[in-house]
């Protein structure tokens, strides 16, 4: 991030422009916006900017800036659609202290200005550090049609009533109070009486607020997908928004993280096979100590938390100790691979089954019904395979398997450096992390990639670029 994002307090300051053309006028429409005390520097103004001086909703100065001018100013935009003169104009407020912007010059420039959403004390500032202004605006659009313009009121109105809610206990409490206001009774009272019913809404939800009896801690067993902060449910979503304690195993992905809020406690619980790991009593104890807190707790586990993920110990943890729970399933690794690849899990006239399986155990490499397995037309999603791999290259070619049956290995699915690898049984990697593959990766037996299915069915081991 090169850019860091602030709002700048501007009420009763000054901000200086120099130029009175239309790079000018387009900032001006912008600042007109704020409380801040407006100069514009420009020998030839344009009409409209004649018009704002004479409403006296800006100081209109008919001449070019000169050093003194931007003194005490808290902002300057050099908008004089001159290069020459913006370095001029600029150099000179930089010299006073102001924080300078030059209309489309992003390198000469102290801060850009973010595409805004305005409603009024509530403000959206979108930025995409200069590299994509139509993308900021196109972002821009989306939320005018998303946020209500009654936001506004709403806001200014519970912002003043905010010192009566402090009679709420800190944290939860007060936050439940402002969502059901802002979520719930603000709009439709604004919908059904207008501003004036906001404030009777308001008294009355704090009055029931006072009286509701503690919201009851609670577990939720959250399937964060394989990676991709897109392929969260909305239920997820929710559920990260609400959570004071977020726990989360090792392959959650950072970008799905900052989804959770900002005030939660994130607490690593991680698990690596073969390596250093959080026992599995010892997040079953962190998730009874945050829930005995009256904590809303989401246990976040990538996938889907049904499979391979210890659900049922933390589940009868939480029995143990009266602690409620739910589930919130997600998006398997096993789906979002085979969707990588460009195919199905189950065909008509290739599987009408399929295996999920694991490569290991808490006793070592996991057994299966490899006779079973082995058999044409078989198709298997194998987790935690990459350390396994000679095991269950042997297992199968020991029970009968066709050395040439297709294997792919999904490596980091869904995700921006996701990989993808095609080989056949008989060439399978003896190890998958000694060939080059750190993340998590999953195992898609009797499957090949559609592309090298149709294109090259004789290839044996590629890289294949989907």
């Amino acid at each position: 991030m090169q850019h860091f994002p602030i709002f700048l307090a501007v009420a009763g300051r000054r901000v200086t422009v120099s130029g009175g053309g239309e790079t000018a006028i387009a900032k001006l429409r912008l600042l007109l916006k704020t409380e801040a005390r407006i100069t514009v520097f420009a020998a030839d103004p344009a009409p409209e900017i004649v018009r704002w001086a004479a409403d006296g909703r800006l100081t209109l100065v008919r001449r070019a800036m000169r050093a003194g001018d931007a003194i005490c100013a808290r902002l300057h935009y050099a908008a004089d659609d001159d290069a020459a003169e913006d370095r001029r104009t600029a150099a000179l407020a930089a010299a006073e202290g102001a924080l300078v912007n030059i209309v489309d010059n992003l390198e000469d420039s102290a801060f850009i200005t973010p595409a805004i959403v305005d409603r009024d004390p509530v403000t959206v500032a979108i930025g995409t550090e200069g590299a994509a202004p139509v993308l900021a605006r196109a972002i821009k659009a989306d939320l005018e049609a998303r946020l209500p313009h009654g936001l506004g009121i709403l806001a200014r109105l519970g912002k003043a009533f905010r010192p009566r809610a402090e009679a709420l206990p800190q944290g939860r409490a007060r936050r439940d109070f402002w969502a059901d206001f802002y979520f719930g009774a603000g709009p439709r009272a604004l919908d059904e009486s207008g501003e004036a019913g906001v404030e009777p809404a308001l008294e009355a939800l704090l009055a029931g607020h006072a009286t509701a009896r503690p919201r009851e801690a609670h577990v939720a067993f959250v399937g964060a997908g394989p990676g991709d902060p897109e392929l969260l449910t909305l239920k997820a979503r929710r559920a990260l928004d609400e959570a004071d304690v977020v726990i989360h195993d090792r392959l959650i992905t950072p970008a799905i993280l900052e989804l959770a809020r900002r005030e939660a406690v994130l607490v690593d619980a991680g698990k690596e096979g073969f390596g250093p790991s959080t026992s599995q009593a010892d997040i079953n104890a962190l998730i009874v100590a945050h829930a005995r807190d009256g904590a809303q707790v989401v246990r976040l586990k990538s996938g889907d938390a049904t499979v391979f993920g210890r659900l049922d110990e933390e589940i009868e943890t939480c029995l143990a100790h009266g602690i409620a729970y739910s589930i919130v399933p997600g998006i398997t690794a096993a789906s979002a691979a085979v969707a990588a690849i460009g195919q199905s899990l189950t065909k008509r006239t290739r599987n009408s089954s399929v295996r999920l399986l694991t490569g290991h155990d808490m006793q070592g490499f996991a057994e299966h019904d490899w006779r079973t397995l082995a058999r044409t037309g078989e198709v298997a999603a194998i987790y935690m395979g990459k350390k396994s791999a000679r095991f269950i290259q042997g297992r199968l070619l020991m029970h009968g398997a066709d050395p040439q049956t297709p294997v792919t290995i999904v490596e980091n699915a869904s995700r921006p450096d996701q990989r993808i690898l095609h080989t056949r049984l008989a060439d399978l990697e003896p190890d998958l992390g000694r060939a080059g593959m750190t993340g998590p990766a999953l195992v898609l037996y009797g499957l090949a990639p559609r592309a090298v299915e149709a294109l090259a069915p004789e290839l044996s081991t590629t890289e294949v670029a989907l």
